[in-house]
């Protein structure tokens, strides 16, 4: 049975099997195109349940996204899940643009705040454009009646946040505002996911919460990501790279890393696994052919 293109993350994220699913991020040349077509066809061949498609800092790939989402939507038989940021949008502008979305059929949304111009350390937000993630759900749920709206989870706190427990209250409030899932940010410790689930439960929150995984290919992926999101690298991880790095081993280290992080969550109630891609999809595909391979289908 074909799934339909109009089905929502709510409801497959609701139903009894796993999810999994992957992002990209729009090409900015002709050989960039290539590789993501490539990867795309590889990975759909994995029947995935949903693929999103990332905004850029202050909306500089606003139309390359949204060409992709419609092209996306309109080709697969998956589902397809917009990242709608509040920086390089004015309100209007993203009304417009959700209004835009749903014209072509699609059904799901990632709101977040967005980064800001990578040049712009103390950069201020214009008057018109919305401040944070928040106002982002309001504005598509005023839009677009219907959809699935999701948002981004932070199981080591979002680094600009003042607390844990401000963090955890900020992803409460835009699940008041109307979302009814979460995505989190990559990690490498899946107890950082089981506690921040546990904590998001007892404070009331009881939307789906997807964990966000990453094949680690090179050691230097692992310290970038640790130090542009904060997020921590288990010692035995890093050194694992670091010997796989001398020895040529470095990608079956992490895709079998990435194999055992994603087996470990969905035996421990996680809904699905969404994967970051980086557009390459050789370990990804590894990783959930093994998934599949175990016995963990795809959702239907």
């Amino acid at each position: 049975m074909t799934r339909s293109v109009t089905e929502s993350m709510h409801e497959l994220l609701y139903r009894r099997n796993p999810m999994f699913s992957f992002e990209f991020f729009p090409p900015k040349d002709e050989a960039e195109k290539k590789v993501l077509a490539a990867s795309l066809e590889e990975l759909a061949g994995l029947d995935p349940c949903f693929v999103s498609v990332t905004c850029g800092a202050a909306g500089s790939t606003r139309d390359l996204t949204r060409d992709l989402v419609c092209s996306f939507q309109e080709k697969y038989s998956f589902g397809v899940m917009a990242h709608v940021t509040a920086t390089g949008y004015s309100r209007r502008e993203l009304a417009e643009l959700v209004k835009d979305y749903r014209r072509h059929g699609v059904m799901n949304f990632l709101a977040l705040r967005g980064d800001p111009p990578r040049a712009g350390v103390n950069w201020t937000p214009p008057a018109d454009q919305p401040d944070y993630a928040l106002e982002v759900v309001k504005i598509i749920r005023d839009n677009a009646p219907g959809v699935s709206v999701g948002v981004a989870a932070y199981p080591e706190t979002h680094p600009s946040a003042a607390s844990p427990e401000a963090d955890l209250q900020h992803l409460g409030e835009k699940v008041a505002a109307g979302a009814d899932f979460a995505v989190t940010q990559m990690f490498f410790d899946n107890d950082h996911y089981v506690s921040f689930v546990e904590r998001s439960r007892r404070a009331g929150i009881d939307v789906p919460i997807l964990p966000g995984i990453m094949p680690i290919t090179r050691i230097g992926q692992a310290e970038r990501f640790e130090t542009l999101c904060q997020v921590s690298v288990p010692t035995a991880l890093r050194s694992a790279l670091e010997s796989g790095e001398k020895a040529g081993t470095t990608r079956e280290i992490g895709v079998s890393f990435a194999t055992a992080q994603a087996t470990d969550l969905l035996r421990r109630g996680a809904p699905g696994i969404h994967f970051f891609t980086l557009n390459q999809s050789r370990a990804c595909h590894t990783v959930f052919a093994a998934l599949q391979a175990m016995g963990w289908k795809s959702n239907r």
